[in-house]
């Protein structure tokens, strides 16, 4: 009977162990991209739907529902960004540089936004 609790109990660490190691530790590619970067007025005036893109810039703040406000210097866009997207243990602030990998997503109606894919600081 006790060995039967103590492997029960070792499968469960084991698996909750295994569970937490990939939110703690994710691993993203720093090596050259062929997508090229870009700027907010650039993406504004001449991007079109569904264009891949990198932006450099600041997130200033949150405006609800996986949405922020993101400016470069030439202009401000509203971005999409997804909770597990954001850095696992890096604090990210109105003052922090990011680099944000995604697409534009624009409309013909409404307001156009950047659809993150991965966040990098650089």
């Amino acid at each position: 009977m006790t060995r039967i609790l103590t492997a029960s109990a070792a499968a469960l660490a084991a698996a909750l162990a295994a569970m937490t190691i990939p939110t703690a530790a994710r691993a993203q590619y720093v090596g050259p991209s062929t997508v090229p970067a870009v700027t907010v007025q650039a993406l504004k005036d001449t991007g079109k739907d569904d264009q891949q893109a990198v932006l450099r810039g600041k997130i200033l703040g949150s405006t609800g529902h996986d949405r922020y406000k993101f400016a470069d210097g030439t202009g401000e866009m509203t971005v999409k960004i997804k909770p597990a997207l954001w850095p696992a243990g890096q604090k990210v602030s109105e003052t922090t540089t990011v680099e944000l990998v995604g697409e534009y997503d624009k409309e013909l109606i409404g307001e156009s936004h950047f659809d993150v894919k991965a966040i990098r600081l650089p």
